[in-house]
């Protein structure tokens, strides 16, 4: 809905001349002077006496059908005219001298400094001046309200909030009327509104009724809407007069005191469906009241019911006051004209100067939700940041960014973990390594290797050794080797292996393939090395069916940490291993165990990998220097090494960036920026690893550091923040936006703050409290709806 700028024009005849004062904005005003041409005058009077003439002539049996008492004049109504001829020829001739006197020369500034669309409030005097159809000035978008020039009292600006419009409907005299049109517009509201009628009836003494009439508009829970139907007229001194009886009026001044309550307790709208309202609405706006229809002139009572119905219907479709009647006006123009000549000319709308116009508000769930739906230009923002926030690989490109700005702010905010030593060991197999072994071919890897790397690690002392390469085919020359270095860490010193698996698509697992006597499930264990390099993987359900690589270690470092399980690996057992040891951990009581058995796949994070999305899952922390999370050494070193190595008791033997490792797809993935960050800052660079690649060994590395540590970091998804911040924009634009014009620069203060404040709270709420709320995208989405903002205006 386009904005609607308010001017207010006063025009005031002194003599035969009109001053024209045109004002808006903060202090705009502009000045003319126009004379008031005779033949504009002469041809009111005509149009007056051929109205009047053609609807006194208008029903045979009903002579007395116009809504008000006319005065008698003397005359003889000329016999053998056609009314209606003469009243379109008068009709015609008014509308011309009126358009002509508006189009003037002298006025064309005050016309062109009118910006549409626009709401222009008119100021007339005399009434005389009043009595002319000004709304027919045709100003293009641009709807004319009346006000008078004397307001003394306020308007109500903070209407009574009702669960429905209260309604009263207050009927006069009905001698030589019909109102049984008027009660069943009215009651046509009455699914949105509470309606009651009152007014005179055959036994009822006016005393009575009168106190009735005062009664219901003094009614403690006031009214949105009054409305009467019956005899009126213009007076000089008391505002206009009402008839409520048979040969009984009440004037305006009367009920003053009344009004004024009515007014003062959310009174919205007055419906004069009467005659001759001009100084009636002069009165009530005086008195404070927010807006008026009246009847400028006489009003035949069918054109007065077509016209309520007509009014009431567009009313009750949610338009507001001011263009429902607008609406009632062009239907009488347009499709009654043929039966009801110059009845459009009839209408108008009274305005308070500070009131805005009445509009019925839906009932029930929707009057709430309407507001909220997001306008055409919202949806389209919306509906662009959510496919921006489902798109997976911007979603990666953003979570690395983040992570880099997080080990920046760790830095800069010296909350980087004190130095510990790391829980774990990571073996790399690297080119050098493959080099200096002399291995040709390191896809797969030569088991007599990884032989060697067992025997090495035995000797250290290590207790749980995870060997991430799937060894599912067979090397007839090297298997013995590297199934009799398993057998005999198991032998010497109950040293728990965990072997590398995948998941087949129909569920089954492949690991050590059985016929290289390698390991046994009875005294070795294996786990599937699935996952993303930037996410912790997690079981979905129950462990023994399938476990995650780096879990497992995890799991077996907690437990050799609390020292008092009853299950290790021997090569004398007789039942399976995994589900032995995992029944002992759940009877243990020990802090890290128990959490890392709690850790598993939200069921949010399983429906969202049909999004292609990961939600909820939790990351790897990259923030953390990859120095306080592992230790890494190359292959070779520890072969050549002859000095006892500090080795952590936990190792994990896994390739170390050379291009044939992997087992569907490569092991070497781009290297995050926060580790890029880390080695360029802190890291010496020794030459013995290849720093251009992160490995999968590195990631699970990472994984069994976050486990042990507990330090899971649950990424917000993108996705749900941008829908929270859209509603957080549209309070912002509901409450904010529309209570006063906005300007760029509190636009950018505002939008700028709250994007500053809510990075702080992100960065912080990540170290602190382990949960990654996105930045970037519902930043963006506060912003985009904060800035159609500038420049509105309430406009009711």
């Amino acid at each position: 809905m386009s904005v609607r700028q308010t001017y207010r024009l006063k025009v005031q005849q002194v003599e035969q001349a009109c001053l024209f004062d045109l004002s808006w904005g903060k202090g705009q005003q502009l000045s003319a002077q126009v004379s008031y041409p005779e033949a504009l005058e002469a041809a009111y009077a005509t149009w007056v006496r051929c109205y009047l003439f053609f609807y006194k002539n208008l029903s045979l049996d009903a002579a007395t059908e116009l809504r008000g008492k006319l005065k008698a004049t003397g005359r003889i109504t000329p016999v053998g005219v056609d009314w209606q001829a003469e009243l379109v020829q008068a009709e015609a001739e008014l509308l011309q001298q009126l358009h002509h006197w508006l189009r003037s020369a002298e006025l064309y500034e005050i016309r062109s400094a009118i910006r549409q669309p626009a709401d222009l409030l008119l100021v007339c005097e005399p009434l005389s001046l009043a009595r002319l159809p000004w709304e027919m000035w045709d100003l293009g978008n641009v709807r004319i309200a009346r006000c008078p020039a004397n307001v003394r009292a306020t308007s109500n600006r903070s209407p009574h909030q009702r669960r429905r419009v209260r309604v009263l409907a207050i009927l006069g005299d009905e001698k030589g009327l019909d109102f049984a049109a008027d009660r069943a517009a009215v009651k046509a509201l009455a699914p949105k509104a509470e309606v009651q009628f009152v007014g005179w009836q055959p036994g009822l003494s006016i005393p009575e009724l009168k106190r009735q009439i005062c009664d219901a508009i003094s009614d403690p829970l006031g009214w949105d809407i009054l409305f009467f139907a019956g005899h009126s007229n213009e007076t000089n001194l008391t505002g206009g007069e009402l008839a409520i009886a048979p040969n009984t009026l009440i004037t305006i001044k009367e009920i003053a005191p009344h009004l004024k309550q009515l007014q003062e307790k959310g009174l919205q709208l007055a419906i004069f469906n009467s005659c001759s309202g001009l100084s009636i609405a002069i009165s009530l706006i005086d008195l404070g009241l927010s807006q008026v229809a009246v009847m400028r002139e006489p009003i035949h009572n069918r054109v007065a019911q077509v016209f309520l119905g007509r009014f009431l219907k567009h009313l009750n479709s949610y338009q507001d006051a001011h263009d429902a009647l607008c609406s009632a006006v062009v239907g009488l123009q347009h499709e009654e004209n043929l039966s009801y000549p110059s009845a459009h000319l009839i209408p108008s709308f009274f305005r308070h100067p500070e009131s805005k116009p009445f509009r019925l508000q839906p009932m029930g769930i929707r009057q709430y939700i309407r507001p909220w739906l997001p306008t055409r230009r919202e949806a389209v923002t919306l509906a662009i940041l959510i496919v921006l926030s489902l798109w997976p690989s911007l979603q990666r490109t953003l979570l690395d960014q983040r992570i880099l700005a997080q080990s920046v702010y760790r830095m800069l905010t010296d909350q980087i973990p004190a130095q510990t030593t790391p829980p774990l060991t990571l073996v790399q197999i690297d080119d050098a390594s493959i080099q200096k072994a002399g291995i040709r071919d390191p896809k797969p890897m030569d088991r007599a290797y990884l032989a060697k790397l067992v025997d090495r690690l035995v000797a250290h002392k290590s207790q749980v050794i995870g060997i991430d390469y799937l060894l599912d085919r067979q090397q007839p020359q090297s298997d013995p080797l590297l199934a009799s270095a398993v057998r005999s860490a198991v032998a010497q010193q109950n040293t728990w292996l965990v072997f590398a698996s995948t998941i087949q698509p129909n569920g089954l697992e492949i690991g050590v393939n059985p016929k290289t006597e390698i390991a046994s499930p009875t005294w070795s264990l294996q786990a599937h090395i699935h996952g993303q390099p930037t996410h912790i993987e997690l079981p979905r359900d129950d462990c023994r069916q399938a476990c995650p690589f780096a879990y497992l270690i995890a799991m077996l470092t907690a437990y050799q940490e609390n020292g008092t399980g009853l299950v290790g690996p021997s090569l004398e057992n007789k039942k399976k291993l995994k589900s032995h040891f995992l029944n002992d951990a759940q009877q243990l009581s020990e802090p890290k165990l128990d959490f890392i058995q709690k850790q598993q796949q939200a069921w949010l994070s399983l429906g969202s990998y049909y999004l292609k999305q990961q939600w909820l899952d939790p990351i790897l922390d990259f923030s953390i220097p990859p120095e306080q999370a592992y230790q890494s050494i190359p292959a070779w070193q520890l072969l050549a090494t002859k000095q006892e190595e500090n080795l952590s008791s936990v190792v994990i033997v896994a390739p170390g960036g050379y291009k044939e490792a992997g087992v569907n797809q490569s092991d070497n993935f781009a290297i995050p920026l926060a580790l890029q960050f880390w080695r360029a800052s802190l890291s010496e660079n020794d030459g013995n690893l290849d720093r251009a690649v992160f490995t999968g060994g590195e990631a699970h590395a990472y994984m069994v550091h976050h486990l042990l540590q507990k330090r899971l970091v649950i990424p917000i998804p993108n996705l749900w923040m941008v829908l929270l911040m859209s509603f957080l924009g549209k309070v912002i634009s509901l409450r904010w936006g529309y209570s006063r014009p906005i300007k760029w620069w509190q636009i950018l203060g505002v939008g700028t703050g709250t994007t500053g404040i809510y990075s702080l709270i992100s960065l912080q709420g990540y170290l602190s409290a382990s949960v990654l709320f996105p930045v970037l995208l519902p930043s963006m989405t506060v912003l985009l709806y904060l800035l159609p903002l500038r420049g509105r205006r309430n406009h009711g």
